[in-house]
């Protein structure tokens, strides 16, 4: 598959030079929302007391230079902007708190390589077919995750060592109610009410979460006597230079291979979801801006953005959908406003780190529950009852999985069940039924109306993808026939597909037919089932002569046998 970026196209070929202040505002903005959520994002990923070379803050802000910058200048998107994002929380959690950062490092790599490769092989398009009950459970199911990790920030809870586990975290939390500190708590909740008041002041450019990042600081800052109500602080939590003093080249781990086949899985979790965050908000920006996007090209450059955030000690980085939104409202039309909100927050790196030391933690905890509250579907979870009863359990199922234990497993099995809820509706849907001379809607040269049918033969129709799932009914259909009818005729002029189970069936009725000396007539394939009998060899064993391209052929074949 080609690799090519938009930006190469645009910057290059279409650039309207009138637009860069355009671009330049767009990019500014969208700086500003990526601002408190990357800072709070680095410090949700990391447990307390857990060793790292960068500071957590400067984790997520790291990933939002690095990955943003990347993902707009090599991305398949036009107007993509790329960062950390809270569907990650659960899973980088799970793995530090397994294999610590150095596991963090390897597992980022081995995604961004596996993304690549996913892209290079075209596989971009292939992610829109998970199916819609995994990806909305997991989502809402990480949703309710990052809230729980918020609680003790929210609470003013100082008490670190927060369990990773569902029912750990919920007795750990009602072990520790007496710890709650009014003040914080005061504190959040005004951020929670800023953020979900401001759109309707409707001021452009100046998202909610700055304005509530920014006045809870100057609170803090400016209240008289701010030291005696203990409000945490980043810089309090994290020391005074938690930014910039922090940024540099990280070293890379050593690799074992024991390591590799441990964190497989959660490399795999990463991969997957990333693609499908970026690839589901290409498809939004597409919506919102009447442009196509180019998953594999898209999908290449998530991995190149994952091999480098490592590096300089970021998290794995994804397409944001509110972001991407926010850039497209702002008027950004170009991949220059997504390496300008880069620009804007390596500005606030260099020039106003000290400043963000004095972010009160509970304003971050605000920002993240609010970013969960968002992102999770729950209007899906209340009209469970009006879905399909399989539809149902499969999002249950993820959705509990992912909350109760962890995204990896939530995903794995997810994919299962979503792989069986697709057998049984294809089983459900291809239909195998006897044809009489009474049959009719159909093309002259396939209709059975009025022709007759020799006596020594019968007839099947095959009606929808003959897949693995349909095998067995066409096993049952004919298992009541006796052994003197000899030609056996398949119509399957109705079946746009066919897999190897399917061949494997009609291998196994042509063996049985064979035994009894009858024959099996195939007649109407379609090109793909045609192209797999020629390429397995089958065309030899059921013989080429049986092959009919028509009804009509098929019944002169036939009479020919029984003559």
């Amino acid at each position: 598959m080609g690799f090519y970026p938009k930006s190469f196209k645009v910057l290059v070929g279409e650039f309207d030079r009138s637009g860069v202040a355009r671009e330049t505002l767009s990019g500014i903005s969208v700086g500003l929302i990526a601002l408190p959520l990357s800072l709070a994002l680095g410090i949700a990923s990391i447990p307390g007391g857990l060793h790292t070379p960068i500071a957590p803050p400067a984790m997520g802000l790291i990933t939002a230079i690095v990955g943003g910058f990347l993902i707009s200048a090599l991305g398949g998107s036009r107007v993509q902007i790329g960062g950390p994002t809270a569907a990650f929380v659960p899973i980088i959690l799970l793995i530090v708190s397994r294999h610590g950062y150095a596991g963090l490092v390897i597992a980022t790599f081995m995604a961004g390589i596996i993304q690549i490769l996913m892209g290079a092989s075209g596989m971009g398009s292939l992610i829109k077919f998970i199916p819609w009950p995994v990806t909305s459970g997991f989502t809402t199911g990480i949703a309710v995750s990052i809230m729980l990790t918020q609680v003790p920030d929210f609470l003013g809870i100082r008490s670190g060592g927060m369990p990773g586990e569902f029912h750990h975290r919920i007795e750990w939390v009602a072990s520790h109610v007496q710890e709650i500190h009014p003040a914080t708590v005061f504190l959040a909740v005004a951020c929670l009410g800023c953020m979900a008041l401001w759109p309707r002041i409707k001021i452009p450019h100046i998202p909610g979460s700055i304005v509530a990042m920014v006045a809870a600081t100057l609170l803090v800052a400016l209240l008289p006597d701010a030291g005696r109500w203990h409000l945490a602080t980043i810089g309090s939590k994290f020391g005074p230079s938690a930014i910039l003093d922090s940024i540099s080249l990280i070293p890379l781990p050593s690799l074992s291979w024991a390591m590799i086949g441990q964190l497989m899985g959660p490399a795999t979790a990463i991969a997957l979801l990333g693609s499908i965050e970026s690839l589901l908000s290409a498809v939004v920006a597409d919506g919102l801006t009447g442009r196509r996007h180019d998953s594999n090209t898209e999908l290449i450059a998530q991995g190149i953005a994952n091999l480098a955030c490592p590096l300089f000690g970021g998290i794995p980085a994804t397409g944001a959908i509110a972001r991407t939104s926010a850039n497209i409202s702002n008027g950004a039309r170009t991949p220059l406003s997504g390496m300008i909100h880069a620009a804007t927050l390596l500005l606030v790196i260099l020039a106003a780190s000290r400043l963000v030391c004095f972010v009160p933690m509970a304003s971050m905890s605000a920002v993240l529950i609010m970013v969960a509250f968002k992102m999770g579907e729950w209007h899906e979870l209340a009209r469970l009852s009006r879905m399909p009863r399989s539809d149902a359990l499969v999002l249950v199922t993820t959705f509990c999985l992912t909350v109760v234990f962890d995204l990896v497993v939530a995903v794995e099995i997810g994919m299962v069940l979503a792989a069986m809820l697709f057998i049984k509706r294809v089983s459900e849907t291809t239909e195998v039924s006897r044809v009489t001379g009474e049959d009719m809607l159909e093309s002259p040269e396939q209709m059975a109306q009025g022709k007759e049918i020799p006596e020594g033969a019968v007839v099947f129709r095959i009606f929808g993808p003959f897949l693995f799932g349909a095998g067995e009914k066409m096993e049952d259909a004919l298992s009541a026939l006796g052994h003197q009818d000899r030609v056996l005729i398949l119509r399957m002029h109705l079946v746009s597909a066919m897999d190897a189970t399917a061949l494997n069936v009609l291998e196994s009725i042509v063996e049985r037919f064979r035994r009894h000396k009858g024959v099996v007539i195939l007649s109407g394939l379609h090109q793909q089932p045609l192209q797999m009998i020629v390429r397995s060899g089958f065309l030899e064993v059921v013989e080429r002569e049986n092959l009919c391209a028509t009804f009509d052929d098929a019944l002169v074949r036939a009479r020919k046998i029984l003559s």
